[in-house]
């Protein structure tokens, strides 16, 4: 990663379960991520069900390419 990478949108979620694992997957795979979204309130950090706001989780702009492969596979 350059020390200059912009951060972008990858994919958005419905809950913090389906966040979590992508970015998992992601940093399995050598590629950092980052998720932010609406706070789970008074359930605490811990909670993986669904958010009203949704959940975004972003990675640096020169990984964009590879993890949309990781992602979609089949994609050409």
């Amino acid at each position: 990663m350059t020390p200059h990478a912009e951060w972008v949108l990858l994919a958005s979620c419905a809950s913090g379960l389906e966040a979590d694992q992508l970015r998992l997957e992601l940093e399995a795979e050598g590629i950092p991520a980052l998720v932010r979204g609406a706070q789970p309130g008074i359930f605490g950090a811990g909670f993986q069900g669904p958010s009203m706001g949704g959940l975004d989780v972003y990675i640096p702009s020169p990984e964009l390419e590879r993890a949309r492969a990781l992602l979609d596979p089949g994609a050409p």
